[in-house]
């Protein structure tokens, strides 16, 4: 494999990096074959890794550049269709029917390909007056983001919860403002798991007025400057904050990598793709023990063969470092990701080695 030739150390490089907390061009970046310009953009939840992946593969390959811009899933899926950008990072795989036919930079007729390459719990992290610990379960969950439920103190909730000393005030749920994949993969857990609170169709935007904001970092931002708040988030992006264990079975689970990687261990490949479009049909209902349900699989869209021959074969290298057990490695240690299981990172490298 071409990646196989400038992989060695790159684990070191890594570390490195994140250990030194510098820039990247403040690395001592080494030599290689490879060279030349790639951008990318979309999921605002893959943000922290690609901030890893970027350094790693910059300081393997110093004649090489990636930018990654974190506008949000719909913004890289757009971009991504109309050519703009040479791959993106979505939190929701394209329909089937866009991964055919003349697809922005793709050789027309070639298609793209969804590889799932970041894997993380979503957490409902809340700030909430006297509470420590929250539970909730799926229908409960759907009534507050709803509205159905507007006070901390509803019965529903005491039962869920009945040691903490939930308080007598409105509830402020908070959601994302711009077409998220984060959004997708909420609605689809409520819609799974919950049907007759969540009737609605799992989709990027949200459904229900309320308080809203832009990417996980906004999310953030507001849970952390407010008061008796609960939103959805990416779990890397919920430092410091309350988050909520989540009903599953006869147990409650603390969202974990290791209870999101138990999740798709449970879950098959979506069907009706072909069968290098790696989509997973995640088992939102499951009660199997440990396992997490509300989980964001993020991928990374890219064409099979590139017009640019160059181009194809710089986001095929990026591609085999982020696949590969180092790079998954570096996400965990430096964004708090979820690595990919070793059965699905070697579907993942088979379908980047044809690439270009």
């Amino acid at each position: 494999m071409r990646w196989a030739r400038i992989t060695g150390g790159l684990g070191a490089f890594v570390a490195l990096a994140l250990l030194s907390g510098c820039a990247v061009n403040e690395q001592d970046q080494q030599p290689s074959a490879l060279a030349g310009t790639i951008d990318g953009a979309g999921s605002s939840a893959q943000a922290a890794a690609q901030e890893v992946w970027i350094a790693g593969f910059q300081t393997a390959n110093g004649s090489a550049t990636v930018n990654y811009d974190p506008a949000g899933s719909g913004a890289g899926r757009d971009q991504f269709l109309v050519g703009a950008v040479a791959w993106a990072g979505s939190d929701a795989a394209l329909e089937p029917d866009q991964t055919t036919g003349d697809v922005g930079r793709c050789v027309d007729g070639a298609g793209a390909v969804d590889l799932p390459l970041y894997v993380s719990p979503i957490a409902l992290a809340f700030n909430v007056t006297g509470v420590d610990e929250l539970r909730l379960d799926a229908a409960s969950v759907a009534r507050i983001f709803s509205g159905d439920i507007d006070r901390w103190n509803d019965p529903a909730l005491v039962a869920l919860n009945p040691d903490a000393a939930l308080p007598d005030s409105r509830i402020t749920a908070v959601h994302r403002s711009d077409d998220s994949g984060t959004t997708e993969n909420f609605t689809d857990y409520l819609h799974e798991a919950a049907p007759a609170e969540w009737p609605n169709e799992p989709s990027g935007t949200f459904p229900y007025e309320g308080e809203a904001a832009q990417g996980s970092s906004g999310i953030a931002s507001v849970i952390r400057d407010g008061v008796d708040v609960i939103g959805y988030l990416d779990a890397s992006r919920a430092a410091g904050l309350g988050v909520a264990q989540l009903a599953v079975g006869d147990a409650f689970v603390t969202p974990s990598p290791e209870a999101a990687a138990a999740i798709l261990d449970v879950s098959p490949m979506q069907p009706g793709r072909a069968d290098d479009d790696l989509v997973i049909d995640i088992d939102r209902a499951t009660d199997a023990a440990g396992a997490y349900p509300l989980v964001l699989v993020s991928y990374v869209i890219a064409c099979r063969t590139y017009v640019d021959a160059d181009e194809g074969e710089l986001v095929a290298a990026y591609l085999e470092w982020i696949a590969s057990e180092a790079g998954q490695d570096a996400a965990a240690d430096g964004a708090g990701s979820s690595p990919i299981s070793e059965t699905l990172r070697t579907r993942v490298q088979e379908v980047v080695a044809t690439i270009g």
